[in-house]
């Protein structure tokens, strides 16, 4: 499938998630325009170093345009819907102001379910990391979540860096996902007073 692209260092979408975006550079706002005449569709993705032209990581995460707001200078504030992981096939050459490219759609295990004690040990990280971050949570309604819900809803709020959260982008399964959630919540709680990011090298 030809996609465009929107590529955004730390800025990482998962499947079933939003991701609220404010487009203000003009040749975004351009690529959001075509995508609204077009099928509403913008895949984000990070590149590899923050430069222009920058190489792309070869997975990222297909997102169709839900809410948009359009304001009177051109600016667009929109919310993007993750639908589905995509594979990066290769970059095309284009005239557009925006990149494009040829990429192919990953098909995600159904109902995709965690062990019993992945999801304990899941939520008992989450809340010591919380805990730890001086987050407010409503525990409750986290109970309430699917295990796909939880794990990437966690995997795309964490203050993890850009490469913590393409690692965990790229897991191939929810399990192996949610263990390296814990890991990095394990390894950035330790980190006793020091601010910094997780980096995972």
């Amino acid at each position: 499938m030809r996609l465009t692209i929107f590529p955004l260092s730390g800025a990482v979408l998962f499947p079933g998630l939003q991701l609220p975006l404010h487009i203000f550079e003009p040749r975004y706002r351009a690529m959001v325009s075509d995508a609204l005449v077009k099928d509403r569709l913008i895949g984000m993705i990070q590149p590899q170093r923050a430069e222009e032209g920058a190489p792309l990581f070869t997975i990222g995460c297909i997102g169709r345009i839900g809410d948009v707001e359009a304001l009177e200078d051109g600016r667009y504030n929109i919310i993007l819907d993750g639908e589905a992981r995509f594979r990066l096939v290769q970059e095309l050459d284009v005239s557009t102001p925006y990149r494009q490219v040829e990429a192919e759609q990953i098909t995600e295990a159904e109902d995709a379910v965690l062990a019993s004690i992945e999801r304990a040990s899941l939520e008992r990280e989450a809340k010591r990391f919380a805990d730890a971050q001086g987050y407010s949570v409503d525990w409750d309604s986290v109970a309430r979540l699917d295990d796909e819900s939880l794990v990437n809803g966690v995997s795309q709020i964490a203050p993890f860096d850009p490469a913590a959260k393409q690692a965990l982008l790229e897991a191939h399964t929810l399990g192996e996902r949610c263990e390296l959630l814990v890991q990095l919540m394990q390894f950035f709680g330790r980190r006793d007073g020091d601010d910094d990011r997780v980096t995972l090298q």
